[in-house]
């Protein structure tokens, strides 16, 4: 099993060519093989690509711009193949009613239809609205599972707002067998807020109350085939943040 990345958790070291590289060469050296984009920081799509594969990292999906995917299918699949990889995806979508999902399905559908053409497909990745109950008494996650077609789409689902959520990770891992590409690990534990509520907070994988053994071994029997972590936010320098994640799950990975 490889581990992989979402680029969102070390945004802020791709400023320049020299800081990019620098970055792929550290991720690669604490275990990371994968990664995820959540765009390309102004860099053109090849030499994004000839980054990370300079420093062994691969490519395995986006979260990229769903106004290019539904005006400019063309550009959006050309970007994609310059990152030689076959999940075009974007990162959520804030629904307001029953109609913007279904508007939303419709479009996702399309783009899927479309870049099923040349062999990717369309991912969608959740955070805890969709968990939200709409107007109709249900919810955004009960259209898109309904709605979007598991031929040309795919979920990337994310066991941090999943459980933000109040749902069960390996429920919902199950639910969607066979229909999720990429697995988002992320980890939760309660922290105060200024108003000395408890409220849920991201934390590396190992550090909360997440059990990973039971998720990853729910997560192969069901078909996923790339885990990626992501931590919205590091205190701090990131490195201490992804190792922790990174030394945690491989010795997981290990036992499968």
């Amino acid at each position: 099993m490889k581990l992989g990345l979402q680029l969102y958790t070390v945004r802020g070291s791709f400023a320049n060519e020299e800081m990019a590289r620098a970055t792929f060469k550290k991720l690669r050296e604490l275990g990371y093989e994968e990664a995820q984009t959540a765009g390309c920081y102004d860099f053109d799509y090849a030499l994004f690509y000839e980054m990370a594969h300079d420093a062994g990292i691969e490519i395995v999906g986006t979260h990229d711009n769903f106004d290019m995917m539904v005006n400019d299918i063309d550009k959006a699949i050309e970007n994609h193949k310059k990152l030689h990889t076959t999940n075009m995806g974007i990162g959520g979508f804030w629904p307001s009613d029953v109609k913007s999902v279904e508007d939303f399905i419709a479009s996702a559908n399309k783009i899927g239809k479309r870049i099923a053409k040349e062999g990717m497909k369309f991912t969608y990745h959740n955070h805890s609205q969709e968990f939200l109950l709409l107007e109709n008494g249900r919810s955004t996650m009960d259209l898109l599972i309904e709605g979007l077609d598991p031929e040309t789409t795919s979920f990337v689902l994310d066991t941090h707002w999943v459980q933000n959520a109040g749902g069960d990770v390996c429920d919902w891992i199950e639910k969607l067998k066979g229909r999720i590409d990429i697995l988002h690990l992320k980890d939760m534990a309660p922290r105060l807020d200024e108003n000395h509520r408890v409220v849920p907070n991201i934390v590396p994988c190992g550090k909360g109350y997440l059990n990973f053994e039971k998720i990853i071994a729910t997560a192969q029997k069901c078909g996923v085939k790339y885990y990626c972590v992501e931590q919205d936010n590091c205190p701090g320098d990131y490195v201490e943040s992804v190792k922790a994640s990174a030394d945690h799950l491989k010795a997981i990975m290990k036992k499968f």
